[in-house]
C-alpha cells in the first residue's frame, strides 16, 4: 500500500515538474499509438464493414483468421516483425529495425484484428433489411455502407477503443523490434519494465499510473465523441 501510495506522490511530481524525460517517453508512446491506431481505423473499419455485409464463400475463413489476430500473442509478433525487419529478412533495407516505425508496424498487426473483428460485429447487428432498402431508394452501395456504419457508431467506437488498448499497453512487440533506447524507441510500458527490473519501483508504479491515466483520457475522449455523435444524428 505504501508503494501505491509513493508511486502516485512521484507521478504527480513528475507530471508537474514537467520531466524532460518523462514527456518525451509520453510523447513517444502517444505516437506509436496515436499513428498505429489511424492506420488500423483507416484499413479496419471499411474491411470490418464488408465483412460484416458481404455472404461470400470465403468469410467464414476470413472471419476464423480474424478471431486468430484478436488473440496473437504480441510477442509471436514482435517476432514476426523483428524478422522481416531484421538483416536477413526481406525488408532489411529499410533499417526500420529498432526504430518507431517498427513499433507502429507491429502495433497495427496487433489492433487491425481487434479493430475489424469489433466492427465487423457491430455491422452485423444492423438490420439486414436496411441496406436493402437503402439501395431500392436509389443510395449506391457507398452511401449505404456509410448509412449502416452510422448505425453501428456506438460498435464502432468499441472497436476503436479496444485496438487502443490492445496496443498502448503492449510491451512484448514493442520491446523486441524497438530495443527499449532511451530517448529514441522507449515508451511508458517498456519503461515500467526497465525501472522495475532496477528495483525503482516507485517510479515504475509512477509510469504506471501515469499510463492509466492517458489511457482513461483518450477513451473519455472516445466516449465523448460517440455521445456528441449520437446527439448530432439523433
Amino acid at each position: 500500500m505504501d508503494e501505491l501510495f509513493s508511486g502516485f506522490i512521484h507521478a504527480l511530481q513528475l507530471i508537474f515538474s514537467l520531466d524532460a524525460t518523462l514527456t518525451q517517453i509520453v510523447a513517444l508512446s502517444l505516437q506509436v499509438s496515436g499513428i498505429a491506431l489511424g492506420i488500423s481505423a483507416l484499413m479496419g473499419v471499411p474491411f470490418g464493414a464488408w465483412l460484416g455485409l458481404t455472404r461470400r464463400r470465403a468469410r467464414g475463413i476470413i472471419i476464423a483468421l480474424i478471431y486468430t489476430g484478436m488473440g496473437l500473442p504480441p510477442v509471436v509478433v514482435g517476432l514476426f516483425v523483428y524478422l522481416i525487419f531484421s538483416q536477413s529478412g526481406p525488408f532489411a533495407n529499410l533499417n526500420w529495425l529498432f526504430t518507431p516505425n517498427a513499433m507502429i508496424v507491429a502495433q497495427v498487426i496487433i489492433a487491425l484484428p481487434l479493430v475489424a473483428g469489433f466492427t465487423m460485429a457491430a455491422v452485423s447487428g444492423v438490420d439486414p433489411e436496411l441496406r436493402q432498402q437503402l439501395l431500392a431508394l436509389g443510395a449506391t452501395s457507398a452511401q449505404a455502407t456509410r448509412a449502416i456504419l452510422r448505425e453501428a457508431r456506438t460498435g464502432v467506437f468499441v472497436a476503436l477503443a479496444a485496438g487502443f488498448g490492445g496496443i498502448i499497453s503492449e510491451v512484448g512487440a514493442v520491446m523486441l523490434v524497438g530495443g527499449n533506447i532511451a530517448g529514441s524507441t522507449r515508451v511508458l510500458t517498456t519503461a515500467i519494465v526497465l525501472e522495475t527490473r532496477q528495483g525503482e519501483f516507485g517510479r515504475a508504479m509512477a509510469l504506471g499510473l501515469i499510463l492509466l491515466a492517458i489511457s482513461f483520457v483518450i477513451n473519455l475522449g472516445l466516449l465523448s465523441l460517440q455521445g456528441g455523435v449520437i446527439r448530432v444524428k439523433s
